[in-house]
Parts: C-alpha cells; sequence; structure tokens
C-alpha cells in the first residue's frame, strides 16, 4: 500500500465538511477525489481541501486509480443505492455515515449486500469515540457492578439546515428517532451488552419547523420525546431527546445504574453554539457515584482544542477515522462498528417510530421489514 492513503469522498455538506477537516489532520493521508452534486457546497469543501479533485458521479469517482477507501456522508436516503453502486465498480474499504438505511424495504437489499460485498465497511456511530463517553464505556462495569438501568439524555437545538431541506421529512430520514438518535440505540447495545426485545415510545412535534413550509408541505419530523428499550439481559434503557433545548450546559448526559453504584458523562454541545459572554465552554465530565462508601468523583474528560474545532462531535470523528485507517492499512482485523451494528440502531429507530405513532409497544422481532414509518 502506497505511503499516503486516499480517500474518495461522497456528499460534503455540514458532517462530510466535518469529515474532511478531521481527515486532514491524520498523517499520510489525503481526501483526492469528492463527488458533491451542490454548487455551494462544493465551494466550501474546496476551501477546505484545495488539492482534491471534484466530479460529476459516482462513477467517475471510482475510476480513479489512486483511490484506498471511501466515505459516504450523502442524506440518509442514498446511502443504500449508492453502496450498491460502489459494490457494483469497485467495493473499496467503506466508511458510511449513519443512519445505514431509512427505510425498511431497504432491509432486503442491505441484507444481500452484506453477504456479497468483499471489503470492510465501517458505519459511523462517532458517539462512542467521545472521550466521555469512551472514559463511561471504559469505567462502566466497576462503577455499577453491572448494569440495570441505563438512561441517555439530549437536549439540543433543532435539527440544521441541510441542502434542500431533505431533512425536514420522515420519508428522507426515516424519522427523528432513525436519524438523530440511532447514535443513542447504538450506545445502548454496546453498554449494555445486549440486544434489545421490545421498545415504547411517546413523542411528538410541539414546538420546531412548524411555520415552515416546502411546496406547501409542513415538516413531520419529531421534536421531543421518550423511548424505553427493554433488552434481553434484564436491563432497560430510556431515551430522553428534547430538540429545543439548546439552552442547556451539557447536551448529552449518559447515566447508568447497577447494584455497586452509578457511573455518568456529561457532554457539551458544538462549542461554535456557546455564547462568548458565558466564557469557556463547559468541560466534558465523567463521574462516579458508589452506593458505599458514599463519595462521588467528578472526572474532568478535556478534548483536544484542534479536535473540538474541526467539528461538533467532541473529537470523536477523528478518532473514528484512526481507527478505520487501521482497518484499511491492514493493522486492526475488523470494523468496530459493523453493518449489523447500523443495522440494528436503525431498526430500534424505526421501532420506536411506530411505537410512537401508534402509542403500543413494538417487539423488535417483528421490526425485520414490514412496519412501514408514517
Amino acid at each position: 500500500m502506497p505511503s499516503v492513503t486516499h480517500y474518495g469522498v461522497i456528499g460534503c455538506g455540514m458532517m462530510g465538511q466535518e469529515h474532511l477537516r478531521n481527515i486532514a489532520l491524520l498523517p499520510d493521508t489525503r481526501v483526492s477525489v469528492i463527488f458533491e452534486p451542490d454548487a455551494q457546497m462544493r465551494e466550501k469543501a474546496a476551501a477546505l481541501v484545495p488539492g482534491a479533485r471534484f466530479v460529476g458521479s459516482i462513477a467517475e469517482l471510482l475510476a480513479e486509480p489512486a483511490l484506498d477507501c471511501l466515505l459516504i456522508a450523502s442524506p440518509n436516503f442514498r446511502h443504500v443505492e449508492q453502496m450498491e453502486e460502489i459494490r457494483r465498480a469497485r467495493p473499496l474499504p467503506l466508511l458510511v455515515e449513519k443512519p445505514l438505511f431509512t427505510d425498511p424495504a431497504d432491509m432486503a437489499r442491505l441484507d444481500a449486500f452484506r453477504g456479497t460485498y468483499p471489503a470492510p465497511i465501517w458505519v459511523a456511530m462517532e458517539y462512542r469515540y467521545m472521550p466521555p463517553v469512551a472514559e463511561l464505556l471504559a469505567r462502566a462495569e466497576e462503577a455499577t457492578g453491572g448494569i440495570r438501568m441505563l438512561t441517555i439524555r439530549e437536549h439540543r437545538f433543532p435539527f440544521l439546515q441541510k441542502v434542500g431541506d431533505w431533512n425536514r421529512f420522515n420519508r428522507n430520514t426515516g424519522g427523528t428517532f432513525v436519524e438523530k438518535c440511532c447514535h443513542f440505540f447504538d450506545l445502548m447495545r454496546l453498554i449494555l451488552k445486549s440486544e434489545p426485545v421490545r421498545v415504547s415510545a411517546s413523542a411528538g412535534q410541539a414546538v420546531n419547523h412548524l411555520d415552515e413550509r416546502y411546496d406547501g408541505e409542513t415538516p413531520d419530523i419529531l421534536d421531543h420525546g421518550y423511548v424505553i428499550v427493554d433488552f434481553e439481559n434484564g436491563a432497560r434503557a430510556l431515551l430522553e431527546l428534547c430538540m429545543f433545548a439548546e439552552g442547556a450546559r451539557y447536551q448529552e448526559e449518559i447515566s447508568a445504574v447497577g447494584a455497586r453504584g452509578k457511573i455518568e458523562a456529561l457532554v457539551p454541545g458544538p462549542g461554535r453554539f456557546w455564547p462568548e459572554h458565558l466564557g469557556e465552554p463547559p468541560v466534558p465530565q465523567v463521574i462516579v457515584s458508589p452506593r458505599d462508601p458514599k463519595g462521588p468523583s467528578v472526572l474532568p474528560i478535556p478534548v483536544d482544542p484542534t479536535l473540538l474545532e474541526a467539528g461538533d462531535h467532541n473529537g470523536s470523528t477523528f478518532y473514528q477515522h484512526q481507527r478505520f485507517l487501521e482497518v484499511v492499512r491492514g493493522q486492526r482485523a475488523a470494523p468496530e462498528v459493523s453493518l449489523e451494528d447500523g443495522r440494528m440502531a436503525v431498526l430500534m429507530g424505526l421501532a420506536a417510530q411506530e411505537a410512537a405513532r401508534t402509542g403500543e409497544s413494538v417487539l423488535l422481532s417483528d421490526m425485520g421489514l414490514s412496519s412501514a414509518v408514517e
């Protein structure tokens, strides 16, 4: 393999540009070719990677002989079709943004893809690699003595504006619990080391986007809700989402509790949204609270300022690419976030959408392929 690893990038909107900034920080790594249909996004991406060549199609991108790996950061509903095109033409190691798919009708296509793609595929679940979350993962078993209850709270800003406003409608995103929350369902499985059995939810659209119109349509995406998930090992997990709470000091708060004690991770939101008049943004924390003897300990988990400047996810995009490159370069045997991880995160999100719509609990065993998101 050449000394420099060459990326081809599909999609350079807001998240794609975060990937570009983080790839630029990695040694011996270069974004060589980009496919981005939107002129404004192309202009922004060109400023970030002035040496990259822009092409007019995925086929033209895949024809670049120097490529070693690919990144898909296009709108959610394009992922499956683009993965299939790559498989047919040139199946290179692939990092694909979440959610892996959005429509239950794509399940059969995804299963076929999984059985025929010969190169490694890594699904982008950045939240695993946020330093405070990684610290919680490392300490959770000892701190809790085995997690019985897991709570994930995200109090954040509304959905940002994307190219063509594609993220305003369930038909493009899979719904808020898929688009925004598949990260958290992935964390639930990872932290609890178990599989989900049943999903219950209550949610709605109370504040955000109600005064917006697109071709006469009002956005239909949820902006708040609760999701309860029962797991095979008897543990329970709760997701609390509010997308009109950007005034909060911390954006994500994760709490895991067991017979021995409790551990929490507190994660601030993007630094660019923190008001200057309040001084420096909050520092992430992990708090360990044993039951006996009582005595919570607070562990600051500072993040490299360069990584904070490169994106909105507390440095996690950089750490994710580090590990992905180890797979591409043969230094790591397999991706840490598999297609199955990506599939299960979407299925849990679809189950939550369905439970919120119907008011009835949804069994994951029934989510293979038939439930549609309204």
